[in-house]
């Protein structure tokens, strides 16, 4: 049988619960895999196996309880090797990667910041710092609304002027919180959020990090900042050559998203 795979850790990792589940319908038991200095968290792999909720939720919750209890490198969902001997194999071709990076890891978490513009709030700030479109604003209202055409071309200086408060607050998001985290990962421009950024974040520094994330957002009062964590650092795990040996059984979705949620 296929085996899936969870995370890597140390093999001196704490024990993990006897009874603890995995992915499945039925919950296939979690168990460790060890090699030298390395350990896999991993179960049987279930056929048709398929990005669905509940599935992901299961592996990230392996990973939020095998994290708890020290450093764990997150795989990411749909992991899975031919068996166990295969999983061991890649630990031990890995182990210096693999080693390196738990050693960069430890007592470190992730937090995800997300955020976007509250849309009547960033409307206000636009119009307040902007004596041009105030004019044009009062222009138009005195003349019942105005021309079509002038309606058109304050909307459209309207829209350039949040895009480019977007962009000056994307900044900020990102410089008012880098100076509490060991390291940073911005993601991608698609995510649908004008700022959406990872942060790894030593443990004895979070409340450093939180209140800088309080900070924040009472600085930028039109910003909505959703916040998540402490996480395993998905955003963080720098794969090794070779890893493949771990192949994607599922599309490559990804468990952390869903823990970022």
């Amino acid at each position: 049988m296929s085996t899936y795979v969870y995370g890597i850790t140390a093999s001196s990792h704490p024990a993990l619960p006897e009874d603890m589940g995995g992915v499945g319908d039925p919950a296939r038991p979690v168990r460790i895999l060890k090699a030298g200095r390395l350990a896999a968290v991993v179960s049987d792999a279930p056929e048709g196996l398929r990005p669905k909720r509940r599935e992901l939720l299961a592996h990230s919750n392996v990973l939020a309880e095998t994290g708890a209890a020290g450093c764990v490198l997150p795989m990411r969902f749909g992991s899975v090797a031919p068996d166990d001997d295969a999983v061991v194999s890649v630990l031990e071709e890995r182990a210096e990667h693999y080693a390196e990076r738990l050693d960069a890891l430890e007592g470190k978490d992730e937090y995800n910041v997300k955020a976007n513009h509250a849309e009547e709030a960033v409307l206000h700030r636009v119009l307040s710092e902007n004596p041009q479109l105030r004019a044009m604003t009062e222009a138009n209202r005195q003349a019942g609304g105005g021309s079509y055409d002038d309606r058109l071309r304050l909307g459209e200086m309207v829209a350039a002027a949040v895009k480019e408060q977007e962009a000056r607050d994307a900044t900020d998001v990102r410089h008012t919180l880098e100076p509490a985290a060991a390291a940073v990962n911005v993601g991608p421009d698609s995510s649908g959020w004008l700022a959406n950024v990872s942060f790894l974040v030593a443990r004895d520094e979070a409340d450093v990090f939180l209140a800088a994330v309080e900070q924040l957002r009472k600085g930028h009062p039109h910003l909505e900042v959703r916040l998540n964590g402490p996480l395993p650092p998905y955003s963080f795990v720098e794969p090794g050559p070779g890893d493949s040996g771990l192949a994607d059984a599922a599309g490559g979705a990804g468990a952390g998203e869903v823990a970022r949620e």
